[in-house]
């Protein structure tokens, strides 16, 4: 995986920045391998990649969090080793993250100059500190009062807040971590024109952004990454879309040979969906977006990451609110305010962070297996101890889990066997519904398929099923309908069974366009 060596655009500027052959390792894994990334002035430059493709690790790398095992980080011509952000900063890079780094209970101008303020015997000039702030908001053409208190703003303008912070400190290379995850479009359009007037003026942008119409329209150039090696720079007119959403998920998509492409599982005339959603969103997070789940049917939500797959399953769990739209179980209108409304309503969720919202590993297998059909009974009503080691027993056999011993601590199975304790946990609740969100994510090949096949089992007993998977040829291979997201909003239902991977990758580069 290597990419042509690239010059910029006009060949008139050498890197600000170059990292080469960077490889970084942590315990049992390799985060990053021999990757190089190569930083123009006057460009905006993607960093492109799924989850897990080592983008964060490289932009720490960069900027002092994380030190690297081999390679060399170059700026302006000077090898150099940052062992801190401060570091990092001192040498001209700054980077503003998604969520801002700020302090909200302090002025616009004390979170431009804090660190820096200008002093008067002494004491911190407060009036040259806000003339200050006011020169560098003017040289942004940015209409923001520096006396305001940062918490009266939106999110937009406190990331604004943080660019003219970096600004300030005379930045030559400007990093930016997801700026418009939580932006509308019209701020975003503010947010570009900021980037754009600081490329004009040479400031090397390095833009990380799962919005593929956002890259296109601010990047000059791309780095793609995957699974931590490096798969290309280019010219961002240069590269079509397809080929990058290629390059970014890998045209080796595994092959599971032992579990047999499933029919089709059809619905009968006038049936009701065991889950209805219409127009359901939420705002900031989720364009409006309809979808059926009838009983003994897979779903399949197909997208990149960043395209509402997750929000989307959050919002029919009820982990995350609904702000507009409707949803109806088998009819019946509901509202699911939270989690355990959901469960009422015989509804599972395995979330894709695992170890965040899933498995707790400083408990047992068994405490970890009987936590949801405990929080359904209520606290006041425990499980009959015996009845619990059945069901635990049966469900061990059940999905094979390993090592077979219910006393063990859930931290020291493998992935794949955590994975199996969670489904195992929710299936014991007996749902009609089961929200499975990346359920196959880092787990070995064995694993996957007895997930992929009892998945296929669960749906033929008469179980609704939505699988979420960012392996595309898994969501064609089990589901019997693909919905496929791009930058947070619905683009196309296909029918599973002519479904092709391919077909699925053409609709995300063409934005569901014919």
């Amino acid at each position: 995986m290597t990419s042509a060596r690239l010059q910029p655009s006009d060949g008139r500027d050498a890197p600000v920045v170059e990292m080469s052959a960077i490889t970084v390792e942590f315990p049992g894994v390799k985060a990053l391998q021999a990757v190089d990334l190569r930083l123009f002035p006057g460009e905006v430059h993607a960093l492109m990649g799924e989850n897990g493709a080592g983008k964060s690790t490289l932009i720490k790398a960069l900027t002092g969090v994380y030190a690297y095992d081999t390679g060399t980080v170059t700026v302006a011509g000077e090898q150099r080793e940052f062992s801190s952000p401060a570091d990092a900063q001192a040498a001209g890079i700054s980077t503003v993250y998604q969520e801002v780094n700020l302090c909200a209970n302090l002025s616009v101008t004390e979170n431009i100059t804090l660190g820096r303020e200008p002093r008067r015997l002494g004491r911190i000039d407060r009036r040259a500190a806000r003339e200050r702030a006011r020169a560098v908001l003017a040289r942004l053409n940015l209409r923001i009062d520096p006396d305001s208190t940062l918490a009266t703003h939106p999110i937009a303008v406190q990331q604004l807040v943080a660019i003219a912070r970096a600004v300030d400190t005379d930045a030559r290379v400007l990093v930016l971590d997801e700026p418009t995850s939580s932006l509308d479009a019209d701020e975003v359009a503010e947010l570009f024109r900021v980037v754009r007037a600081l490329r004009d003026e040479g400031v090397a942008i390095l833009f990380v952004s799962h919005f593929l119409d956002q890259v296109y329209e601010i990047s000059d150039r791309m780095t793609v990454l995957r699974n931590g090696q490096l798969v290309g720079e280019h010219r961002t007119v240069d590269l079509p879309r397809l080929q990058l959403i290629q390059e970014m998920i890998g045209r080796e998509l595994t092959t599971l040979e032992d579990l047999e492409r499933a029919a089709t599982r059809q619905v009968p005339p006038g049936a009701v969906p065991r889950l209805s959603a219409r127009g359901v969103g939420r705002a900031g997070a989720l364009a409006p977006v309809d979808v059926d789940v009838h009983a003994g049917q897979v779903v399949g939500l197909a997208g990149l990451l960043g395209s509402g797959r997750t929000e989307l399953t959050r919002l029919l769990f009820g982990a995350d609110r609904i702000s507009t739209g409707d949803l109806h179980v088998d009819g019946r209108p509901v509202r699911f305010r939270t989690p355990r409304s959901a469960i009422a309503r015989r509804i599972g969720f395995s979330s894709e962070d695992r170890k965040g919202e899933g498995v707790v590993g400083d408990l047992t297998v068994r405490d970890n297996l009987l936590l949801a059909m405990q929080a359904r009974r209520g606290w006041l009503r425990p499980i009959p101890r015996r009845t619990g080691d059945e069901l635990v027993q049966r469900y061990i056999r059940a999905l094979d889990i390993r090592p077979a011993d219910p006393q063990a601590l859930l931290r020291n199975l493998s992935g794949g066997n955590q994975q199996k304790v969670l489904l195992a946990r929710w299936l014991l609740t007996e749902p009609r519904l089961l929200l499975l969100d990346e359920p196959t994510r880092g787990i070995d090949i064995g694993a996957k398929a007895q997930i992929q096949q009892l998945v296929a089992e669960l749906a033929g007993e008469g179980m609704s099923v939505v699988f979420v998977s960012a392996e595309l040829e898994e969501v064609v291979r089990i589901c019997d309908r693909v919905v496929v997201l791009r930058d947070r909003h619905k683009i196309a239902e296909l029918d599973g069974a002519d479904t092709s991977v391919d077909d699925v990758v053409d609709l995300i580069a063409r934005g569901g366009r014919s």
